[in-house]
């Protein structure tokens, strides 16, 4: 129940803030602040994006990602929809998110809630049975349906 309210109270705050800032800087700053920080967020999350990539390149490729990466990773990538999203309070959290001590108690906190599960003999290279068999190389010729052509392809 307490999370429901939360969630109902979010876009309230949101609104009040924009008003009580709104007020103090006035309309077209506030908007300017809303863009800009949608703007940032869009970028910053392309930049994870491309980021993760090549992390993940280089992980299917044999080389060690770096510790604490994807977790690192993760926690900008939900700074920068943070950012995308519009309101002070977004964006305060998204700017937050974004700083390495918070990242580290963050994730820290998830990780904390999160159990890995992990069998003996799972993984790459776990399995060490090797199938014997036998076979026959087919030419390319031979490989092709011999039936009448499709009237759907022919050429007229």
């Amino acid at each position: 129940m307490l999370r429901f309210m939360a969630f109902l109270a979010w876009p309230l705050i949101e609104i009040g803030l924009f008003v009580v800032i709104g007020g103090q800087i006035g309309l077209w700053a506030t908007l300017a602040w809303v863009v800009l920080t949608g703007v940032a967020g869009v970028a910053l999350l392309k930049f994870e994006a491309a980021r993760g990539a090549v992390l993940i390149r280089g992980g299917l490729s044999g080389h060690a990602l770096p510790e604490g990466a994807p977790v690192a990773g993760l926690m900008r990538a939900l700074a920068a929809v943070l950012l995308i999203l519009p309101g002070f309070l977004t964006d305060a959290l998204g700017l937050l998110l974004l700083l390495p001590p918070v990242q580290t108690l963050v994730s820290g906190a998830v990780m904390s809630r999160i159990t890995i599960l992990r069998r003996p003999g799972q993984g790459p290279g776990a399995r060490d049975e090797v199938i014997n068999g036998e076979w026959v190389e087919v030419p390319p010729e031979a490989n092709r349906r011999r039936q009448m052509p499709s009237r759907w392809t022919e050429e007229d």
